[in-house]
């Protein structure tokens, strides 16, 4: 796991050169969800929705979206999920300074879906939750709510209603702050603008089958809140901000002690999740894989040893892998491998719930653990996070988070507490949520 705060937790940043993929592992809630297919990638330019025109104005902050046109997915919450990110320049010669953020039905204004204001966009005392939405483009959060002159920062917008048909079919930002309030202001006054409708009806989430088996596994950094690896995982790849993993999960399992691992801690033998069987998610065909990495020693994060973090590169930040094409333009992605434990090679067709590969510990990662993403194209680092469900799993409750982020970079100790459930609950076509505990059925 990495640092950051002073606190270590399976939380995981993207690191060396600002293009390494971390990996978690160390000190890393049931209404049906649509079964369709996603759309195939669209490109940024696309987000604009036909038929709804805003009124011309002068807006001393410009909106530039970094997802693509998306859509509501259901979580392990019960509720339904809006995650989408967004870029935001100061493009005046006078300091802007925002205070809040409006999420908006693009076709009736009037309608607040969500705000954002206060130390929800900026707050230096808090590490993780619905907290410091503004960020650097480095992906730390913002010191303070102002953004310069000519510089930008990106904000992370994510929310949750009870039904699906409470969203509407595209939204709008609404910016409240002070800036260059008209072309020809001198100093900065106060101003609301509202703009750049936003498609989020442009597909239905994916379904797929689990791509492990078996009880007590973890959704490390899994989706939505800031202060995880994957949430805050923006990166400048082939001239834009790109962030496939949004939606990924870090899968780690415990045993029915709720230890992620027993013995030495500094063997990758130890952990309960190492060599557990990787399957196939759904029917698809292998497009890329790496099998020749040698496992990391549990404990180490190699973005942050001088002499590993030197021998990371693009194509091996994510360790041995597998990308498989789903078709529909949808693609999977199987990050940290362990080496020699591929069964397939690049062209195989495979078919959904077949063994693929063991879990390992590869690449930019300091404990066993699956990386498991889907997106819209067939680059980890360019292409966009697509929402997706999982067809059907039983929840074991929630791992504390408190408990997490104040973990030893080895997850030592006992997770499984007071927020596990009596009894598991069955649920269908939903996406575990952050730290959310599942059982996958055998066979």
């Amino acid at each position: 796991m990495t640092r950051q705060r002073g606190r270590s937790a399976l939380r995981k940043t993207l690191a060396v050169v600002g293009l390494a993929l971390t990996v978690a592992a160390c000190t890393p809630k049931t209404p049906p969800g649509p079964a369709a297919s996603a759309p195939p990638g669209a490109t940024a330019q696309n987000n604009a929705v036909a038929g709804i025109k805003v009124p011309d104005a002068f807006t001393p902050l410009t909106v530039a979206p970094i997802s693509q046109p998306t859509f509501p997915f259901p979580g392990t919450d019960n509720k339904y999920h809006l995650a989408f990110d967004v870029q935001l320049t100061n493009s005046t010669a006078i300091p802007a300074t925002l205070s809040a953020v409006d999420v908006v039905d693009a076709r009736d204004p009037d309608k607040v879906l969500a705000t954002f204001g206060g130390v929800q966009l900026v707050d230096p005392t808090c590490n993780y939750g619905n907290c410091n939405r503004l960020r650097q483009l480095t992906q730390q959060p913002s010191a303070d709510a102002d953004i310069a002159p000519q510089t930008s920062r990106t904000l992370l917008i994510d929310f949750a209603l009870d039904k699906p048909e409470q969203f509407p079919k595209a939204v709008m930002l609404r910016l409240h702050g002070t800036g260059a309030a008209h072309p020809g202001a001198k100093d900065a006054g106060p101003f609301v603008t509202l703009g750049y409708p936003f498609n989020i009806s442009a597909g239905k989430p994916r379904q797929i089958g689990p791509p492990l088996r078996g009880n007590n596994w973890v959704a490390f950094n899994g989706c939505c809140d800031p202060g995880w690896g994957h949430r805050d995982a923006i990166l400048p790849v082939n001239m834009k901000l790109n962030n496939s993993q949004r939606f990924a999960i870090d899968w780690m399992r415990t045993d029915d002690q709720g230890n992620f691992y027993t013995g030495d801690r500094t063997r990758n033998e130890s952990y309960v999740s190492f060599g557990s069987p990787v399957h196939a998610v759904a029917d698809g065909t292998v497009i890329e894989i790496l099998d020749d990495l040698e496992a990391n020693v549990p404990g180490i994060l190699p973005a942050s040893d001088p002499v590993l973090a030197a021998k990371l590169t693009v194509e091996n930040v994510d360790g041995n892998h597998i990308i498989l094409d789903l078709g529909d333009g949808v693609y999977a992605m199987y990050a940290h491998l362990d080496k020699g434990s591929l069964l397939v090679k690049k062209g195989d067709t495979v078919k959904k719930g077949q063994q693929i590969a063991k879990l390992g510990n590869t690449g930019n990662s300091n404990a066993p653990h699956l990386h498991f993403q889907l997106m819209n194209g067939p680059s980890l680092l360019e292409a966009d996070g697509l929402p997706y469900v999982i067809e059907g799993f039983s929840y074991q409750g929630q791992v504390s988070t408190e408990a997490v982020w104040n973990a030893d970079n080895y997850l030592s100790g006992a997770f499984l507490g007071a927020e596990q459930l009596p009894l598991p609950q069955l649920r269908q076509d939903q996406l575990p949520l952050l730290l959310a505990t599942v059982t996958f059925a055998l066979g």
